[in-house]
């Protein structure tokens, strides 16, 4: 592994996500695939799953846009710092003060051998 390999988040996988809002906490669950060279991603949570727009990474830091309809209509950007597998950073929705995102993510159980 290059130096640069080592500074680069690596976001592949099921994160589970907490957001710290004015109106209380939110769960959701946002999943990142590579899919034709490119980095592509999907936000589930209160009843609704949403397409990720924007996505990037540099270095240990992800951001991305997204849209949602509960429990309010936002347009959310979020900007997270990703170690491992664990994240922190905010989400912003237009000029509402930042909310704290917090995330783990899924680990996959060892598959047997047959």
């Amino acid at each position: 592994m290059t130096a640069e390999t080592a500074r680069t988040a690596t976001v592949e996988g099921v994160w589970d996500l907490t957001v710290a809002t004015p109106i209380g906490r939110i769960k959701a669950a946002v999943t990142f695939r590579e899919e034709d060279e490119a980095l592509v991603g999907v936000a589930s949570g209160a009843g609704e799953d949403v397409p990720l727009r924007d996505i990037t990474v540099d270095g240990a830091q992800v951001t991305w846009k997204q849209s949602v309809t509960r429990p309010l209509r936002l347009n959310l950007a979020f900007t997270v710092h990703v170690e491992g597998d664990t994240l922190e950073g905010t989400s912003r929705a237009g000029r509402l003060p930042a909310s704290k995102v917090t995330g783990t993510r899924r680990t996959t159980p060892a598959r047997v051998a047959e």
